[in-house]
C-alpha cells in the first residue's frame, strides 16, 4: 500500500546518531509508557535529503534524474503516432509476452535435464543401458527400460500440463483486443501486435496493454483514475494526468507531432523520467503522466495515450522473474543418501566380483565340466570356447551383472510412492475446513505437489503487508483536538454512526462507510463557530475533508432507491478513513475537480478553490493543500507524521496544547493506531503571491523539479497552528497477531517486505505484535553506497553492544542463558538499492541475522526477491514467501515455498504460488500441523523404503556367497518383481498419507514442537546409519536362520526361496507397524492385507506348472520347521530394534515423544494440566 498519509508509531525514547535534527520526545505524559521504553536508533544521512527507491510523484522524479537532462544515448526516442520512425533506429520489443518455461523444441531436453537432477534416475538409466548388452541381459531388455520410462513419462506429462496452462494464459493475454489509431481512426488490434509509438485508446474498466504516456482523457482537466491491483497489490484508485498542452489534440482529426524522450526500460514501477517536445516547447513528464501495463481504467470514460514500453520491456514484466523449478529439500538431501547406497551397492558388487575371481582361479582346471563355466563345447567338432570370455572379462561381467541383480538397492519405486503420498497429503490439506475462508469463499489450494514436506522445515517467513497481514481497511477511531482527547466512542459499540446525510436532488446522500463517533465531539461539530473550541473542531474536520486527493463518487443504494451512497476513492486507505470520519461529523466532501472542491458542512454546501497541493514525499513526511475559502481568505492545511509536524508547529502559541497532543499521540501509538498531526495557518496576500509564483516556476521546471517543489512547500509549511491529531486503525486480518506469535514461538523468523512508507510499516508492526515495546529499533535510511556502508557498520557495532550489555545484565541478575535483547531492523528501499548485489550484502545479512524482526519498507518487487535470495544464498534454512499482489510474484517464486493469498488483490500471486489460501492466519495450521505431519511422514517413509529394499538385496547377496557367486537367486523372479509393487508398497503409502504422530490440537497448542523439524529429528544422517545397521542385522537373521535350520537337508532352492520371500514381507510390514502411531481401518487393511496378499501370490505362482518351483510352497509349508523359522526370524530380527526404542524413549525422549505421552494421559484427564519443557530451537546455520 502506497499511502500518502505518513504514520508515526511514536517510540518513547529515540537515540539519534549522526544528526541533531531529530526531536527527543519524553514519555512522561503517557501512562502507557510506564515500565517499558522503546529505543530507536536511526542511521543515515539525516541532515541531507535522501531519495527513496520507489517514492512516488515528484520524489520519484528526483530519483530518476531531476538533476540532469536525458542524453540521446541514454534515452528512448518515441515519435507519437509514428511507429515506423520510432522503430527505425532500434526495433523495440513487441507487446507479446511469454511466461511458459518450455517450447515444443525445448520441452524434451529441458524436462529430461530437470528430471535427471534426481541421482537415482541416472543410476536406473545406466542399469537399463547395461541390461541391453547380450552378456549382461539378466532381465528382458524391454522390461528393464519400462520402470524408468514410466516414471519419466508421468512426470513429463504433469510438467507439460502445467506449462500448457501457462502458455494458454499467455495466448489469452496476447490475443486480447484494444483500440489503436490506424489511418486516422481507432481500430481494434491484438495486444501482441502493438508497437512502441502507436496511439492507444482505453475505455473504462479496460486493462492497459502496455506502458503508455497519457495524452488526453474524457475529463476536461486531463485526470484519469486507475487501479493498480496487478502492480502493487492496491485496489485503491490512483490519479494520473495528461499534460494540458496535449488535451486539446484530437489524434483522429489532426497530425500530432510530438517527440517523447524517455529513460530506457527499468524495473522502477514508482518512477518515470521523460521530456516531451511539442510545438517548439519542452514539457517535463513524471510518474503521474504514465500508466503501466496491467492497470485498469476506472471512473474515466476513456483515456488516450502513446505506447512507450511494450511486452517484456514493460515495468510489470521486468519485475517478474521466470517460474523456477522447485524441488523438495528432503528430496535433495535424499540424493546424498542415494549416493551412499550407490557406494554400498558397488561394495557388494566388488565383493562378489573378487570372490568370483578367487573361485574361478581355484577352479580353473575344472571349468571344462562345470555347468555355468564350461569352457568347451563338446557338441561341436571344433571344440570352440563356449559361454566363457576369459578370467578378466568374466570378473568384469560378474560385477556388472551384480549391479543389475542388486539394482533395487536404489528404490525407483520410492519416487512413485512419494508422488502418491504427496497427492494424498494435498487432498487432506485441501479438505481441511479450518483453512477455508468463508469471507472470500476460497478453499486451500495445493498448486505444487512436490514440496509438501518442505512446509515442515520453514525457518524464515517473508510476508507482504497490505492485503496479506491487513485487510487494507482503515477505521477512524479517535482524535485529539486542541489538546482534548475525544476517544469516548472508541470502545462503545452503540455509538456507531448510521450515516450523516444531506439532501441532493430529492435524494438522501450518505457516506458509504460507517464510523464510530464520539457524542461530545459530534455535538461540538454541530455547534458552529460560536466558541474557540468549536472553531478548532470546525477547522480540524475541514482539514480532514480537504487535505487529500480523494475522488467522491455517488452511486445508488440497491436496497433503497431514495438513497445515494458516497464512495470515497483514493490512493490511500488512510485518506479514505479520514474523509469518511469528516463526513460522519458533518463535513462531507461532495465534489472534486482539478481546481475546486465542494464540501457540505452541516447541511450548507461550500466551495473551496484548490490553489495548490503539495503531495506527500518521504523527505517532508507531510502533505499540504492551499485553499481559497468562501470568506476570501487563503489558508494552508497540513497533515503529516509527528516527527516532522512538530518541527513546523509554532511552539510560541500554546505549549500546553502541544504537550497534551504529544501525550495523546503516544497513547494512540501504544495501541497500535496510525497517527497524524493536523495543522494550519492563514496566508497573507504577499505570502500567497510569493508562494504562487515560486510554485508555478517549480511545477514547470525541467531540471531539479522535485527539489524545487520541496523547497516551495517548506516556505508555507511553517509556523503552523496545531489543530490536533487523528488516530486510525488499519484493520488486521483476523488472527494475525496470534499467528505471528505462534510462528515466532515455533522458531520461525518473520520478515515483512512492503512497498509502504516506513511509518506505516512500523505502525502495522506494533498492531500485529511483530514489534514490541521492548525491542530496540535500528533504522537505516541512506541515499548513497558510502552512507549505506557506514550505517551498516554502525548498526553492527550497536547490535553487538546491545547483545553484550543484555547478556551481562541477565547474567548479573541471576538468569541462566543470558537472554538477548530483541532487536528490530527497519530498512528502506533506497538503502537496499546500494546494498543488494554488492559487497555490502554480507554486512546486511550479519546484521539481519542478529535481529528478531526485519522490516523492509518502500521496496520494489525485485528487491523483495533480492532479500529472499540474501537469506537463501547464505543459510541452509528453508524460506517461505507469502503475498497477495503481482508485486509479490518475484518474492514468491524465489523462496523455497511460495504462498499466495487469494483475496481482493488480483490472481497473479496465486497463479505464481505453490500453495494458496484466503487468510494469513492459515499459515499456522499449514506449517505447524500439515507441515509437521508431512515432513514426519515423508522422512519415515524414505528411511523405510531404503530399509525395505536394502534388506531384500542383502538376502540376495548372502545367497550369492553360498552359490559359487553365480548370481542365481532362490527367490522367484515374479516375486522379485512384485516385492516393490504389491507385497510392500501399499502400506508405506497409506501410512505416509494417514499417520499422525500428534493431534492438531497439540501441535497448535505447543508451537515449539515445530523445532523438531528444524533439528531434522525425522530424517538425518544418524537415523540413516542406524537404519542401515538394523537392516544388516535383519538380513542376517532372515537368511541364516533358514540356512542353518535346513542345513544338510534336501530342500530345493525355490522352497527356501519362498520361505525367505514370506519372511522378508512379514518382517518389513511388522517393522512398519511398530512405527505407526494412529491406527485406522485403512492402515490395518494395508499392512495385514499386504501380508495376506503375499501368501496368496506365492501360492498362485507355485501352483503354475510352467514356472520354476512348482508346488514348492505346498511342500515346505507342511513342515513345522517352516513356521518355526518364520516366528524365529520375526522375533530375532525385531527384538533389538524394540529394545533400543524402549530404552531411548525412556532415557532420552524427544519433545515429540514426551508430548505424545502427555497427549495419551490427556485423553483421560485435562491435558492443560500437563507441563512440557521443550528443547531449545537452534539458530540458523551458515553456508
Amino acid at each position: 500500500m502506497d499511502s500518502k498519509n505518513p504514520i508515526e508509531s511514536s517510540p518513547s525514547i529515540e537515540i539519534t546518531l549522526n544528526s541533531s535534527s531529530r526531536r527527543s520526545n519524553s514519555s512522561s505524559h503517557s501512562k502507557a509508557s510506564r515500565g517499558n521504553s522503546v529505543r530507536e536508533v536511526t542511521f543515515g544521512d539525516l541532515g541531507s535529503k535522501p531519495v527513496r527507491y520507489g517514492s512516488r510523484g515528484a520524489d520519484s522524479e528526483g530519483f530518476s534524474g531531476s538533476q540532469k537532462e536525458i542524453s540521446d544515448e541514454d534515452a528512448r526516442l518515441v515519435y507519437v503516432n509514428d511507429p515506423e520512425k520510432t522503430n527505425e533506429r532500434f526495433e523495440f520489443s513487441g507487446n507479446s509476452i511469454r511466461t511458459g518455461k518450455y517450447s515444443i523444441l525445448s520441452f524434451v531436453p529441458r524436462n529430461l535435464f530437470e528430471q535427471f537432477h534426481r541421482v537415482a534416475y541416472i543410476y536406473f538409466l545406466i542399469i537399463a543401458v547395461l541390461n541391453q548388452l547380450p552378456q549382461l541381459a539378466v532381465f528382458g531388455r524391454g522390461v528393464s527400460i519400462l520402470p524408468l520410462s514410466f516414471v519419466l513419462l508421468v512426470t513429463a506429462v504433469k510438467d507439460a500440463y502445467e506449462d500448457w496452462r501457462r502458455h494458454r494464459s499467455d495466448r489469452i493475454e496476447n490475443n486480447r483486443l484494444t483500440w489503436v489509431l490506424v489511418n486516422d481512426q481507432f481500430q481494434q488490434k491484438k495486444w501482441k501486435d502493438i508497437r512502441v509509438g502507436e496511439i492507444i485508446k482505453i475505455h473504462t474498466n479496460e486493462t492497459l496493454p502496455c506502458d503508455m504516456v497519457l495524452l488526453s482523457t474524457s475529463d476536461s482537466t486531463g485526470v484519469a483514475y486507475v487501479q493498480t491491483i496487478n502492480l502493487d497489490g492496491e485496489s485503491n484508485l490512483k490519479t494520473r494526468y495528461a499534460k494540458q498542452e496535449t488535451l486539446s489534440k484530437t489524434p483522429e482529426k489532426e497530425k500530432i507531432r510530438v517527440l517523447i524522450k524517455c529513460e530506457k526500460p527499468n524495473r522502477n514501477i514508482y518512477g518515470f523520467h521523460a521530456n516531451m517536445d511539442m510545438d517548439g516547447k519542452r514539457l517535463s513528464l513524471g510518474s503521474s503522466n504514465i500508466v503501466l501495463r496491467g492497470c485498469e481504467l476506472k471512473n474515466t470514460a476513456w483515456a488516450i495515450g502513446v505506447a512507450v514500453y511494450c511486452g517484456r520491456e514493460t515495468k510489470v514484466m521486468l519485475n517478474s522473474s521466470g517460474a523456477p523449478s522447485k524441488r523438495s529439500r528432503l528430496e535433495t538431501r535424499m540424493n546424498f543418501e542415494i549416493i551412499i547406497l550407490s557406494f554400498f551397492l558397488i561394495s557388494l558388487c566388488t565383493i562378489v566380483s573378487i570372490c568370483a575371481a578367487v573361485w574361478l582361479r581355484r577352479h580353473r582346471h575344472d571349468l571344462n565340466t562345470i555347468p555355468f563355466y564350461r569352457k568347451k563345447n563338446f557338441n561341436d567338432e571344433d571344440k570352440d570356447d563356449y559361454n566363457y570370455y576369459g578370467w578378466g572379462l568374466e570378473i568384469f561381467f560378474t560385477f556388472l551383472m551384480s549391479v543389475i541383480v542388486f539394482q533395487i538397492m536404489i528404490p525407483i519405486s520410492l519416487y512413485i510412492s512419494m508422488e502418491l503420498v504427496r497427492v494424498g497429503q494435498a487432498y487432506f490439506m485441501i479438505r481441511d475446513t479450518l483453512m477455508y475462508d468463508e469471507a472470500s469463499n476460497s478453499a486451500f489450494q495445493c498448486r505444487a505437489l512436490n514440496i509438501n514436506e518442505d512446509l515442515g522445515q520453514i525457518k524464515f517467513v517473508f510476508s507482504d503487508k497490505t492485503g496479506t497481514l491487513t485487510e487494507n481497511k482503515m477505521e477512524f477511531q479517535c482524535a485529539s483536538i486542541w489538546g482534548v482527547d475525544y476517544s469516548g466512542g472508541k470502545d462503545s459499540s452503540v455509538n456507531e454512526q448510521v450515516g450523516h446525510f444531506v439532501q441532493v436532488d430529492g435524494k438522501i446522500l450518505r457516506p458509504k462507510m460507517k464510523v464510530r463517533i464520539d457524542p461530545e465531539l459530534l455535538q461540538l461539530s454541530r455547534s458552529g463557530n460560536n466558541t474557540e473550541e468549536a472553531k478548532r473542531v470546525h477547522d480540524f474536520f475541514l482539514a480532514l475533508a480537504a487535505c487529500n486527493t480523494i475522488v467522491p463518487i455517488a452511486f445508488d443504494d440497491a436496497s433503497n432507491p431514495t438513497v445515494k451512497l458516497m464512495d470515497y476513492q483514493g490512493e490511500s486507505p488512510d485518506e479514505q478513513a479520514l474523509a469518511y470520519a469528516a463526513a460522519a461529523y458533518g463535513f462531507m466532501l461532495i465534489e472534486r475537480t482539478s481546481g475546486h472542491i465542494v464540501i457540505d458542512i452541516q447541511g450548507e454546501r461550500q466551495r473551496f478553490n484548490v490553489l495548490g497541493l503539495h503531495e506527500f514525499d518521504s523527505d517532508r513526511k507531510r502533505m499540504s493543500v492551499i485553499l481559497g475559502c468562501p470568506d476570501k481568505t487563503v489558508k494552508v492545511f497540513v497533515k503529516g507524521a509527528d516527527t516532522t509536524m512538530f518541527s513546523v508547529i509554532d511552539r510560541s502559541l500554546n505549549m500546553d496544547i502541544i504537550r497534551a497532543t504529544e501525550a495523546h499521540l503516544h497513547n494512540y501509538s501504544s495501541l497500535g493506531l496510525r497517527t497524524l498531526v493536523i495543522g494550519m495557518r492563514e496566508l497573507s496576500d504577499s505570502e500567497f503571491e510569493q508562494w504562487h509564483s515560486s510554485f508555478e516556476a517549480a511545477s514547470t521546471s525541467l531540471i531539479g523539479r522535485a527539489a524545487m517543489l520541496r523547497k516551495v512547500a517548506n516556505t508555507v509549511e511553517k509556523s503552523l497552528r496545531i489543530l490536533g491529531a487523528s488516530a486510525i486503525e488499519d484493520k488486521l486480518q483476523q488472527g494475525v497477531p496470534e499467528a505471528i506469535e505462534s510462528l515466532r514461538t515455533a522458531g520461525i523468523k518473520v520478515w515483512v517486505l512492503t512497498g509502504d512508507k516506513q511509518e506505516t510499516a512500523i505502525s502495522i508492526g506494533y498492531s500485529s505484535k511483530l514489534l514490541t515495546s521492548k525491542m530496540t529499533q535500528i533504522i537505516i535510511n541512506s541515499n548513497s553506497k558510502e552512507s549505506s556502508r557506514k550505517s551498516l557498520e554502525d548498526a553492527l557495532r550497536m547490535s553487538k553492544k546491545l547483545i553484550t550489555v543484555s547478556g551481562t545484565t541477565h547474567n548479573n541478575g541471576g538468569n541462566s542463558g543470558g537472554a538477548v535483547s530483541p532487536v528490530a531492523l527497519i530498512i528502506d528501499g533506497t538503502s537496499l538499492v546500494y546494498i543488494l548485489d554488492s559487497e555490502l550484502e554480507e554486512q546486511l545479512f550479519k546484521l539481519a541475522s542478529k535481529c528478531s524482526v526485519v522490516l523492509c519498507c518502500r521496496v520494489a518487487p525485485l528487491q523483495k526477491a533480492g532479500i529472499v535470495m540474501l537469506v537463501k544464498n547464505r543459510t541452509s534454512d528453508m524460506t517461505l514467501s507469502i503475498g497477495d499482489g503481482a508485486n509479490d510474484v518475484s518474492m514468491i517464486q524465489k523462496a523455497d515455498v511460495g504462498v499466495g493469498i487469494s483475496g481482493k488483490e488480483g490472481r497473479q500471486a496465486v497463479m505464481a504460488s505453490d500453495f494458496a489460501m484466503g487468510q494469513f492466519r492459515f499459515l499456522v495450521p499449514l506449517l505447524l500441523v500439515h507441515g509437521h505431519w508431512n515432513y514426519q511422514r515423508m522422512g519415515c517413509m524414505i528411511l523405510y523404503n531404503f530399509y525395505r529394499n536394502a534388506v531384500f538385496v542383502l538376502v540376495l547377496f548372502w545367497y550369492v556367497l553360498f552359490t559359487c557367486f553365480t548370481l542365481t537367486t532362490a527367490i522367484n523372479e515374479w516375486s522379485s518383481m512384485l516385492y516393490s509393487i504389491i507385497y510392500t508398497s501399499l502400506p508405506t503409502i497409506v501410512v505416509g498419507i494417514l499417520d499422525k504422530d500428534l493431534s492438531r490440537r497439540t501441535l497448535l497448542k505447543y508451537p515449539q514442537l515445530y523445532g523438531a523439524e528444524h533439528r531434522q529429528e525425522s530424517y538425518n544422517s544418524k537415523l540413516f546409519w542406524l537404519t542401515m545397521i538394523d537392516t544388516l542385522w535383519q538380513s542376517v537373521v532372515i537368511y541364516f536362520i533358514p540356512h542353518l535350520a535346513y542345513w544338510g537337508s534336501t530342500i530345493d532352492a525355490p522352497s527356501i526361496g519362498d520361505l525367505w520371500t514370506l519372511a522378508v514381507v512379514i518382517l518389513v510390514n511388522l517393522h512398519l507397524a511398530m512405527d505407526v502411531i494412529r491406527w485406522s481401518w485403512i492402515t490395518h487393511v494395508a499392512i495385514w492385507g499386504s501380508i495376506v496378499a503375499t501368501f496368496i501370490c506365492v501360492i498362485v505362482l507355485d501352483a503354475v506348472p510352467t514356472l520354476v518351483g512348482y508346488w514348492a510352497i505346498f511342500d515346505i509349508a507342511k513342515e513345522g520347521s517352516f513356521w518355526l523359522c518364520l516366528l524365529a526370524i520375526v522375533v530375532a530380527a525385531l527384538l533389538p530394534r524394540f529394545v533400543v526404542k524402549v530404552l531411548y524413549q525412556h532415557f532420552s525422549p524427544s519433545d515429540i515423544q514426551i508430548t505424545r505421552e502427555a497427549e495419551k494421559f490427556g485423553s483421560r484427564r485435562e491435558f492443560g494440566a500437563v507441563e512440557i519443557e521443550m528443547n531449545p530451537i537452534l539458530e540458523p546455520s551458515r553456508r
